[in-house]
């Protein structure tokens, strides 16, 4: 009978490791649960491993590898690495309707079997279609539904995996379903009034761009061949010749300038993949004006509604931290509940590392200590999540307000500059022409 070695975490979020002798991998899972615990990986030991004399040069169990026709067990593949070109992206918003019905499905009595066959179905988008068949064929072969979904790493993530087992292990799937389908929308209604928000700002600023590089590099050029010919050697203004002069370096140096910025882009990018680098962006995205109040506000809703969710649907403590820390998308949140995570693993409170931490307002402090003193920690934190929704909305209608007039004042000044280098040539050659009509007379 072959052997399973397993790694394990209890309620209290403690790791367990363990080997069984069962006859496949699904009943090591089955072992596993009813020991109360939650299985987080689990691999065959290799039959090598066990002839004569080779008992003892390890203590690791020896694994299968992936490669030459070796196998590694698919919960240990699913869980633990992400297998390049399994599947395609799916966007967001069909993804969250997909996850909508299918709570809405499941909610209805329908088996989960055959809510995936109806959806798989009605299903238009290409890879989210074929990723449904595979899905109800793991099912009915089977595995559960979150090992199904652990298989597709590119569309469901570990926050979506981990709901849905801790779903299938409390017996409440369909609650937790409703729950991730709720949170899924919210985070995407956010999203779309952040994009929406900030689309006039960025047409602004790419119209902008465009109108003067069209104007330094084929107008401006026009009016110094005019020049030349209307002042007869007479030296222009000062601020005509610096603006002509800007005009003439970009366009001699196009494709130096060109090149230029694609460097400093590529540079930017590269020093954003360092440690550092994502440290200071990231801490700069925070602070930076008008902007930053909104980054934070959302990096704050999203952490708490993600926490809360997660805790409320029977994820232990420690791994929806692990989970929430993976998914914050800012280096600096990330530390942040990082500490938290080493902190409830001491025993310790959530508000402490997070009133350290300088991230989180004294109100996000003082609601998750009275959650965490009245017990109704999941609760407090959605209502958290709540608030600073709201808040982000009102947020973002502030930087929106505050931005439109800034770009046209900018904008309306480069314009205005330019227009007011190439006007003052115009102008002394009028004044000339009025001195010299004077003295005629």
């Amino acid at each position: 009978m072959p052997k399973f070695s397993y790694v394990a975490m209890d309620a209290h979020g403690k790791e367990t490791r363990g080997t069984l002798e069962v006859a496949s991998q699904n009943e090591a899972i089955g072992r596993i649960k009813e020991m109360n615990l939650f299985p987080t990986k689990i691999v065959e030991v290799d039959k090598v491993s066990e002839k004569p004399g080779k008992k003892g040069k390890s203590s690791k169990p020896a694994v299968r590898a992936a490669k030459g026709g070796k196998k590694k067990s698919a919960l240990d593949i699913n869980i633990n690495i992400k297998i390049p070109g399994l599947g395609g992206r799916v966007p967001t918003k069909i993804l969250t309707t997909f996850t909508r019905q299918l709570a809405t499905l499941v909610d209805a009595g329908l088996p989960l079997l055959r809510g995936l066959r109806v959806l798989e179905k009605q299903e238009k988008n290409a890879t989210l279609k074929r990723i449904l068949g595979e899905l109800a064929l793991s099912v009915e072969s089977g595995s559960t539904f979150s090992e199904g979904l652990a298989q597709h790493p590119k569309v469901f993530n570990r926050l979506f995996v981990n709901m849905v087992k801790a779903g299938e292990m409390g017996g409440v799937l369909e609650v937790v379903l409703n729950r991730l389908a709720q949170f899924m929308e919210k985070a995407q209604k956010i999203k779309g009034k952040v994009i929406a928000a900030l689309f006039y700002p960025v047409a602004v600023i790419i119209v902008a761009v465009a109108i003067v590089a069209v104007l330094m590099v084929w107008v401006i050029p026009k009016f110094e061949e005019v020049f030349q010919g209307l002042l007869e050697g007479e030296a222009l203004p000062a601020f005509t010749r610096l603006v002509l002069g800007i005009s003439r370096s970009i366009k001699d140096n196009i494709l130096v300038t060109l090149i230029c910025i694609a460097a400093f882009v590529t540079l930017f990018i590269l020093f954003l993949k360092t440690k550092f680098g994502r440290r200071v962006f990231d801490k700069f995205k925070l602070k930076m004006p008008a902007l930053g109040p909104v980054i934070s506000k959302l990096a704050i809703a999203r952490f708490t509604r993600t926490l809360g969710t997660l805790v409320s649907s029977g994820v232990p403590i420690l791994q929806a931290l692990t989970i929430v820390k993976e998914t914050s998308g800012n280096v600096i949140v990330a530390n942040a509940i990082s500490a938290v995570h080493e902190s409830v693993k001491e025993g310790e409170t959530i508000t402490a590392p997070l009133e350290n931490s300088g991230v989180f307002p004294p109100m996000v402090i003082s609601m998750v200590d009275v959650g965490e003193q009245t017990g109704a920690l999941p609760e407090m934190l959605l209502k958290i999540a709540d608030t600073y929704d709201d808040e982000v909305d009102n947020a973002v209608a502030a930087m929106t307000s505050l931005l439109e007039p800034i770009m046209l004042v900018c904008l309306g000044g480069i314009v205005g500059s330019i227009v007011i280098a190439m006007a003052m040539p115009l102008i002394r050659l009028m004044e000339g022409v009025d001195a010299g009509g004077g003295k005629d007379e």
